[in-house]
């Protein structure tokens, strides 16, 4: 429902402020009025910084193009030449700043210079006003952006994908007690480091529709649950190679079971790996291994426990880099407020 949310806003945007680009421009008595909602068009995109930047390199390739219309368009009488070669530039120029999205307004502005290089100045004064229009009309409407709502989707996928992890969590901790698993892991992960990658980009869509820097909470936040999934992949690809279970392996899957239950947004991991530590030095103080394969079962049980080690790091990791306003806005006040 999010995507049709977003998909249905973006169209209602574009719609309306192509309308009202082409409506202020026939008011204003431009010739070629038309271009004007084609420019709001091709200009209002997903997020306000995008809109911004495109804005801004429209104005600047805008430039370039009225200097190579002055600069050949007086001085070669075969039309068709003049316009091959400005648009030869044009086009090379733009695609060397890789700036392709402006070439295709800039052609139709040079094709309608072309068509009035008899009147060459008052032309480029009505190509700049539709130009402006277009532009100005597309950085106002994407001004509209539903943040609010945006924000509380991504605050819902958050408590999702903590609760997917538990239960991932939980599953990898059953495979260890050697019970019988009621769900396809594999692909329960898979699926969740693919809805993970969607949102990294959601976050970074929240980020460039706000002018503030902190929102980039939400993408290190994404990108550090999508590091942990990683790392319940390769638990599950570890687990699958141990033969057998020594009684060590129902320690960790107890472990894992109290861990679960710590995968939240505000906790901080340092009693966790504490645990860990613990649970490491047991078994190092523990008989050794009396076979081969139960040396080797054990040898595996360790690199799962680092791999959780590994698990727990990401988040602790994730806390540190969090700045003085980040942790002011997303966790004290939060916390603060639980307090009371």
């Amino acid at each position: 429902m999010e995507k049709y949310r977003k998909v249905l806003i973006l169209s209602l945007k574009i719609g309306i402020g192509s309308c009202a680009a082409l409506h202020l421009a026939e008011y204003m008595n431009l010739n070629y009025a038309i271009s004007a909602g084609t420019i709001t068009l091709l200009t209002l995109m997903t997020t306000k910084w995008q809109t911004l930047h495109l804005s801004l390199w429209r104005i600047a390739t805008f430039v370039l193009t009225i200097f190579l219309t002055w600069l050949f368009y007086p001085h070669i009488e075969a039309s068709w030449i003049a316009y091959g070669i400005v648009l030869t530039i044009l086009v090379f120029v733009c695609e060397i700043l890789d700036l392709r999205s402006t070439i295709s307004v800039n052609a139709v502005i040079a094709a309608h210079l072309l068509t009035q290089r008899e009147q060459l100045e008052q032309a480029v004064v009505n190509e700049f006003l539709l130009v402006l229009i277009g532009i100005i009309l597309a950085v106002l409407f994407n001004l509209v952006h539903m943040n609010r709502s945006h924000r509380r989707h991504i605050i819902s996928n958050m408590s999702i994908v903590e609760n997917r992890l538990q239960m991932l969590m939980g599953a990898l901790a059953a495979y260890l007690s050697n019970k019988q698993m009621e769900r396809n892991v594999w692909e329960d992960i898979v699926s969740l480091e693919h809805d993970l990658q969607d949102c990294v980009k959601e976050a970074y869509e929240y980020q460039n529709n706000t002018f503030h820097s902190h929102p980039e909470y939400y993408i290190s936040y994404f990108e550090m649950r999508y590091n942990q999934c990683q790392i319940l992949h390769n638990l599950h690809y570890e687990m699958q190679k141990v033969r057998t279970m020594p009684e060590q392996a129902h320690v960790i899957a107890n472990y894992m079971l109290y861990m679960a239950d710590f995968i939240q947004e505000k906790n901080y991991p340092e009693q966790q790996i504490h645990h860990l530590e613990e649970i490491m030095s047991s078994f190092r103080e523990s008989p050794l291994p009396q076979s081969r394969e139960e040396f080797e079962s054990r040898a595996m049980l360790y690199h799962i426990m680092m791999d959780l080690e590994d698990f727990l790091k990401f988040k602790s990791r994730f806390i540190s880099e969090l700045n003085e306003q980040q942790l002011q806005i997303y966790w004290r006040n939060d916390m603060e407020n639980a307090e009371k």
